[in-house]
């Protein structure tokens, strides 16, 4: 048997007036999507628990049978880890966008998307001027997500930091980090110090002054959050007895990948953006059967979409993700298979905020071929289905058929 576990970022969303009162999921066709869900079971999974921020790495890290609110220890350590980047036990990483300030108010939390090529000269400009001091090394990622890392003892993870995709719109001078405690605080004043210095020294750059020139959002701000040391995970072999590996171009998939000793499967073409590779993600899923149990297939798109409230382009990433994708895998699986598609958490198109909202999920098993009742695959609908409200940490134990979870003949009974 081979697993295939399909992730929509963000694909989950709520009720928008613009769409008579539905979902972008309601609204969009998706044949695939509802033939997994009128063929298997269906219900909705509570990836995000209480006591967890609702981002990508909570949501991972319970789809992977692993309690965030314990074991999640930020979200910067698992973007090293997708990086490659060795941590010590005492060094901090923190996760940097280049986002965009308009009189001293956050509007863009992606720095208008600036390309990669575009961030690697910026970041020149800014290692020249952050690692002055050995402790501190910046890392060049993909767009507008970078890295900091904070090495050594004498800096403090007690520290508030707000992400920037919760706060568009707002004054920066409210957003700044904060001290939990005493110490912390020389750890947030450094770093305050590093957002303003960084807006100095990018709003003229050369980069920028083109960006503004063609009409597009400048990167003039480097802004630092999702902070935490390295994190002790069990790895997947250990945790469910087999072997997996995560398809992704998103640092924090492949990071959380990587400390649960999955492989990394490099896709060229792969963006995190909605050009991505969807049809190179399918051909590598399926050829990645080959050598392993489990393959997990992250999309990005949906979750970019609602961010910029694009409710139009969130539909065409379902409708991609689901046809150039999704349909492209269901055809060229040759062996026996289960397969699950689900969004790791809902994130709202009004603005751009992630949900701790329970989120939809469909899981279809070819040895099986016998459907609940439901017919789409949606937040409304999956609510009729066999499976119920499911705890994110217990899913693959669901989606695996382990220690009793999922009794077929019952269900279908």
């Amino acid at each position: 048997m081979k697993y295939i576990l399909v992730i929509g970022d963000g694909m989950s969303d709520v009720p928008l007036e613009e769409l008579g009162n539905r979902t972008p999921l309601q609204v969009a066709k998706h044949p695939n999507m509802d033939f997994i869900a009128s063929r298997g079971l269906t219900g909705l999974v509570k990836t995000i628990p209480i006591g967890s921020d609702p981002g990508t790495d909570s949501a991972f890290l319970s789809i992977f049978g692993n309690n965030p609110s314990k074991l999640n220890t930020g979200r910067g350590p698992l973007e090293a880890a997708g990086q490659g980047i060795h941590l010590n036990k005492n060094d901090i990483a923190l996760r940097c966008n280049l986002v965009t300030v308009i009189d001293g108010v956050l509007k863009d939390h992606s720095g208008g998307h600036i390309t990669t090529n575009e961030s690697r000269d910026l970041l020149k400009s800014l290692k020249d001027y952050l690692e002055q001091s050995e402790s501190i090394e910046f890392y060049l990622g993909v767009s507008y997500r970078h890295l900091l890392v904070l090495r050594g003892t004498k800096y403090s993870d007690k520290i508030l930091c707000t992400p920037p995709h919760d706060a568009i719109n707002t004054d920066i001078d409210s957003i700044l980090i904060k001290a939990v405690d005493e110490s912390g605080k020389s750890t947030a004043e450094m770093l305050n110090k590093i957002i303003m210095d960084s807006y100095k020294i990018l709003q003229n750059h050369i980069v920028n002054l083109a960006r503004i020139k063609s009409e597009k959002n400048p990167a003039n701000m480097m802004w630092p959050w999702g902070q935490g040391r390295r994190p002790n995970l069990r790895s997947l072999k250990e945790s469910f007895g087999v072997k997996g590996a995560v398809i992704s171009a998103v640092n924090i998939v492949n990071g959380i990948g990587r400390y649960l000793e999955m492989g990394v499967i490099k896709v060229p073409g792969a963006t995190g953006y909605y050009d991505t590779n969807y049809e190179g993600k399918a051909d590598y899923a399926l050829k990645s059967l080959n050598d392993y149990d489990l393959v997990l297939v992250h999309v990005e798109a949906p979750d970019e979409a609602s961010h910029v409230g694009d409710i139009n382009l969130k539909i065409k990433t379902i409708e991609d993700l689901d046809n150039r994708l999704l349909g492209r895998i269901l055809d060229g699986l040759t062996e026996d298979y289960t397969i699950a598609v689900l969004p790791d958490h809902t994130t709202r198109t009004t603005d751009g905020a992630h949900l701790r909202s329970p989120v939809p999920f469909a899981i279809y098993s070819n040895q099986v071929d016998r459907g609940d009742k439901v017919e789409r695959y949606d937040e409304e609908s999956v609510k009729e289905g066999s499976l119920g409200i499911v705890d994110g940490t217990k899913f693959l134990n669901l989606f695996l058929n382990q220690n009793g979870y999922l009794d077929l003949d019952r269900l279908w009974s």
